[in-house]
């Protein structure tokens, strides 16, 4: 037949569809091999560079990489953009003090949420002393003073420890100082020789007649960070702490000011005596945080630490703030504390250069340094904290004050002067800095009682983790399985908290998708195309299509989107050629009939990638709220393709690919099927154990902690999200990232929703006796079954 009668022939069989001109049509027929033309399929191979209706793509570069370095360049511009957004959340009332405190409740308890403050404390109705027959709990003494080693209950079953310095006569004000993480009460107290004695502020204090706590904060040492019979690691306690809190909606921020205010509880009940708190670096967050939260706190001192926090994701992970800088930078939170007074001493902070360095095999601990804050930065941040001073008519209730060049020794006189000042104390004591206490300590075993202090928090918190099935039951107690259509309505509210809550939810994408593609696999079932979509400025979205050489003109078949897992490629997915434990699970569907399409996702590159997660989280966002954009933008091109049938795309991942499947359909009702492969499992017990060697925990994964996922969305409520549309599990015997009897007692969940919904014929999950990888035979069966 004559070329250009198939083609009028061909054309008049088509539907195009979304305005897709009849090139598509001619496309297929070449993909099907359909046309009597002369050219080869070499020749054809050659000409034909992209599919139609897209560019050429013409990149020279490695996409993941670029992706990687795109993403962060997006986030940097929105860490950037944060500050001039935070307004939106404000609506301060400056008419009166007690109209302003009330203006800004809601914003307190943010604030109190996000740093994990939330549980009722315990009463304090007293100090007790630390002593036994052998030791007594005085420690020191002065002319003036005694220093006695103190505990006070904070929450239940953890108490906080500390030293007590009290005057010999009835104290002018009642002040809680809190050293840095890696300074011990003592060196505060001047009970030895570590610091210099103008750097001994609860002494000084002490000596102007002060009642001085020293709480006790966890350190940066690594001695208990991890299990002996499992695995230690060089995670600094901080850390440790704060992996476990943070996916239980905790931190180890939120149980240190939890300390400070069960301290101020009972200074509260000790007649009306001014509260004050001081604080140097890690010591001078707590001060501040404690601070914007509690109004009986009438002055306050931070030195140290006050800064624009816009590099708070270069720090430490235990500063790591979930939404802290959508509306809070330091000057917000200053404001919190207005009109109370507060000072600011830029002063010397902690220098920490990173971790504990890795020896004999103590590894996994996240990077993050500290250096003093630069003078430019606290100035920057004062002038915008003295703003809702001076709006509130007391702009006297706020100072700076510089040690030195602005890195110079915290306490300086000066700034005890002012602090004092601001609790009624006229002057310091001329003689302060050079007297020191008599230190009566027996020999104390110092590292018991920070081995105490951590064992409490890691206990209180593997608490949480054992009530947290519980917890997630009141949680979704409004989700209604009494039928398909109430469980479909009835999830929306939790869609949406999932994605705005615990993923993070950035606007729609805002670039057209403008598809690039080239041809980069040709075999005898199928072609490979390399394709590029944009997402948002800086971010798109890469991966490879397998388009079957059978399709015939005006079909339509279904997708499935197969996702590789933690620093993979979608080549590993799709070319038969490479070994590994994705058995080319792409190919072997493109060559049973399916169009396939492989993501690359920016889980990729080590800490570069992981350090995404870090410039995320204080924007409330996460790794996933990226890739969750990626594939809003991959599915309406994907649905725009007219041999697509766009009610048919399916998800199918393994490991990171399978955490993929888990998420990503759960938000994206477009995908019409989840297959999670190598990755489901009791996820909040693998991410908290302590007992379990694969546990998070123990690794270098430190991306994989979600604020509050614990108490919201495991495996089983995510799967909920998913349904009824079909889910599947796929888990080989000896693949360690679970146990077998973990992912059964997780699926069981599932199945049951299912059989309650009245089709449980939509959900299976397969064993197999493998490890980690694709198996490819029941969820193959699974995909023929419901997308066919």
């Amino acid at each position: 037949m004559d070329l250009h009668i198939r083609i009028k022939n061909l054309r008049n069989s088509v539907r195009p569809k979304h305005l897709v001109t009849f090139v598509w049509a001619l496309a297929l027929s070449f993909l099907a091999g359909s046309l009597s033309y002369s050219l080869s399929q070499h020749e054809i191979s050659n000409t034909v560079e992209a599919l139609p209706g897209t560019q050429t793509l013409e990149w020279q570069v490695d996409p993941a990489d670029s992706m990687v370095a795109g993403i962060r360049r997006f986030l940097l511009r929105k860490l950037e953009e944060s500050g001039e957004l935070r307004e939106r959340y404000w609506q301060r009332d400056y008419s009166s003090e007690d109209a302003y405190i009330s203006s800004i409740r809601d914003n307190r308890k943010r604030f109190r949420t996000y740093i994990g403050a939330v549980d009722q404390r315990v009463p304090v109705r007293a100090l007790h002393l630390i002593e036994t027959t052998l030791k007594s709990s005085l420690i020191g003494k002065a002319s003036g003073y005694t220093i006695r080693a103190v505990r006070w209950p904070v929450l239940e079953g953890v108490e906080a420890e500390g030293l007590w310095l009290e005057p010999e006569y009835a104290p002018f004000a009642q002040i809680i100082a809190l050293p840095d993480a890696d300074w011990a009460p003592e060196m505060l107290a001047g009970l030895n020789d570590t610091l210099p004695p103008e750097m001994h502020i609860a002494r000084r204090l002490a000596e102007a007649g002060c009642r001085v706590l020293v709480p006790l904060l966890i350190s940066r040492r690594d001695t208990w960070s991890g299990n002996p019979d499992i695995r230690m690691t060089n995670q600094p306690h901080r850390e440790y702490v704060y992996r476990k809190a943070y996916e239980m909606g905790r931190h180890i921020i939120g149980y240190e000011v939890q300390k400070v205010l069960a301290a101020v509880d009972w200074f509260s009940k000790q007649g009306e005596v001014p509260i004050g708190i001081t604080g140097d670096g890690e010591g001078g967050l707590i001060a501040f945080y404690s601070a914007a939260l509690d109004d009986r706190i009438d002055g306050t001192l931070v030195s140290g630490y006050f800064q624009d926090r816009i590099g708070v994701w270069r720090e430490p992970i235990y500063r790591n703030v979930w939404g802290l800088l959508t509306e809070f930078g330091d000057a917000e939170i200053a404001g919190m504390i207005a009109p109370r007074h507060l000072i600011i001493e830029a002063s010397r902070g902690p220098e920490v250069n990173g971790p504990p360095e890795p020896r004999n095999g103590r590894r996994g601990a996240a990077p993050g340094r500290l250096t003093t804050p630069s003078l430019s930065s606290v100035r920057t941040e004062f002038e915008r904290a003295r703003t809702y001073f001076d709006n509130l008519e007391v702009p006297e209730n706020i100072s700076l004050i510089v040690s030195g060049d602005g890195s110079g020794p915290p306490g300086s006189r000066e700034a005890l002067e002012a602090f004092l000042l601001s609790l009624g104390i006229s002057h310091l004591p001329d003689n302060m800095d050079t007297e020191t206490p008599e230190d009566l300590r027996v020999p104390r075993n110092d590292d018991d009682r920070m081995r105490r202090q951590i064992r409490q928090l890691m206990d209180y918190t593997e608490h949480l983790v054992r009530e947290s099935e519980r917890t997630r039951a009141e949680f979704w107690n409004q989700a209604d399985p009494l039928s398909i259509e109430s469980w479909e309505k009835s999830i929306d509210w939790y869609r949406k908290y999932m994605w705005e809550e615990i993923i993070g939810r950035l606007p729609d994408p805002s670039l057209p998708v403008a598809p690039r593609t080239r041809l980069k696999y040709e075999s005898s079932h199928w072609k490979g195309y390399e394709v590029a979509l944009d997402v948002w400025p800086e971010v798109f979205a890469y991966g490879i299509l397998l388009v079957p050489g059978d399709l015939q003109p005006g079909e339509q078949r279904p997708v499935v989107v197969c996702q590789h897992g933690l620093e993979g490629r979608p080549e590993q997915v799709v070319d038969p050629h490479i070994e590994s434990p994705y058995h080319a699970f792409g190919a072997q569907l493109a060559d049973r009939g399916y169009i396939v399409y492989a993501p690359q996702n920016p889980y990729i590159g080590g800490d570069r990638f992981r350090v995404l997660q870090r410039m995320a989280n204080p924007l409330k966002k996460s790794l996933f709220s990226v890739i969750v954009g990626q594939h809003q933008q991959m599915l309406d091109w994907l649905k725009s393709l007219p041999f697509v049938n766009d009610n048919r795309i399916a998800f199918y991942g393994l490991s990171y690919g399978g955490k993929t499947a888990m998420r990503v359909p759960a938000l994206l009702r477009d995908y019409c099927l989840s297959i999670c492969s190598a990755d489901f499992n009791e996820w909040v017990w693998k991410n908290t154990s302590t007992d379990f060697r694969a546990s998070y925990m123990f690794t270098g994964e430190y991306e994989m902690y979600e604020f509050n996922l614990g108490n919201t969305f495991n495996y089983a409520e995510m799967a909920g999200l998913i349904a009824p549309r079909p889910f599947m599990v796929e888990r080989g015997h000896h693949d360690g990232v679970a146990i077998d009897e973990w992912v059964a007692y997780e699926f069981a969940q599932v199945r049951r929703l299912y059989t309650r919904l009245g089709i449980p014929e939509n959900t299976d999950i397969e064993y197999f006796d493998g490890p980690h990888e694709i198996h490819g035979v029941g969820t193959f069966q699974f995909l023929n079954e419901h997308l066919r």
